[in-house]
Formats: structure tokens, sequence, C-alpha cells
């Protein structure tokens, strides 16, 4: 007889678009960063954010920029 006890997982669906500050902030601040052209001195570029819109650095191209994240090890998340 199996005397385990059964942990029941819910999944959750949220839209991001639509999330509060504190909603994306329970996603994990840490863990998530996004990508935003923008122009820097005439030029077009890409910023990189955390999660709660922290600028954190700014990359040439938007290939660039992803690897970044990914290599802080955090999830890349692009923002148009």
């Amino acid at each position: 007889m199996d005397n385990s006890t059964e942990t029941e997982v819910s999944t959750v669906l949220m839209d991001i678009r639509h999330l509060s500050a504190a909603q994306f902030t329970a996603l994990g601040v840490t863990q998530m960063a996004y990508v935003k052209p923008v122009l820097l001195n005439g030029a077009r570029a890409f910023a990189i954010h955390g999660a709660d819109g922290t600028p954190m650095a700014v990359a040439g191209n938007e290939e660039v920029a992803l690897a970044a994240i990914v290599q802080h090890e955090m999830m890349p998340t692009r923002v148009h």
C-alpha cells in the first residue's frame, strides 16, 4: 500500500500583455528580461530591461541582445 501524499498542481493561464506590475514581478523579475527597440544617438539599438523595467544594457542588434539575456541565464521576451 502506498502511503505517499498526492500533490495537486493547478495551471493558471495569463495573458502577459495585461499583467499588473505586481503580477509581472511575481513571475520572476530576476529570471526574465525584455528587449525593446530604441533610438540611441540617432541609431537603432535594442535596450535590455529587467522584467520590472530596470534598464540593464543596450545592444547594437536584437540577436546580440537576446543572446546576452540567455547568457545571463534569464528568459528573453520581446516588447514591441
